[in-house]
């Protein structure tokens, strides 16, 4: 299951969403270029390390692991389990389910960027070593959507107008 943007409890302690969603600015003007994680995730996986999950980006909070963390045509998607022995994870999983925590957020070093003239970057390439449950994501996309196949539908359906726009725009 793949939800459009943020975070979803798929069970009793997994959690899955959109940590980032390609082509939209965030907050602070940076707009993801899809591709951005790719060289980042791939030197974790040749180290055997993972990206890790933490409590609103505090590296002395870690609450859980994230099992999967891919690219894909939408943005950065991950799934993976908050510990139920961390009682900060206890505390994540009952806000979660409460609609109370929607947010998910990057934790990255900028190896590449293009500046916009907005003021804003083209982020195209990112060295990604944490995403976190957070209460106010950057990214206002970042955020809970509810379990079910309508949702990956319409992320992939939103994935294509973004990707048909930029054809267009091109011509």
């Amino acid at each position: 299951m793949r939800p459009e943007a943020g975070i979803v409890l798929t069970g009793s302690d997994e959690i899955a969403g959109y940590a980032s969603v390609f082509g939209l600015r965030d907050k602070g003007g940076d707009i993801v270029l899809a591709g951005a994680y790719t060289a980042s995730l791939k030197r974790r996986r040749e180290r055997g390390e993972r990206v890790a999950m933490l409590w609103q980006h505090d590296p002395a909070q870690p609450i859980g692991l994230w099992d999967e963390v891919v690219e894909d045509g939408h943005g950065l998607f991950v799934k993976g389990r908050l510990l139920p022995d961390v009682a900060r994870a206890r505390e994540a999983r009952a806000l979660i389910a409460a609609g109370a925590l929607e947010g998910l957020s990057i934790g990255y070093r900028t190896l590449r960027a293009e500046k916009t003239p907005d003021g804003g970057r083209r982020l195209i390439e990112l060295d990604l070593w944490e995403v976190s449950l957070v209460t106010f994501p950057m990214q206002a996309e970042a955020r809970v959507s509810q379990k079910s196949d309508l949702a990956r539908q319409i992320a992939r359906l939103s994935a294509q107008m973004r990707a048909a726009r930029a054809a267009v725009a091109r011509l």
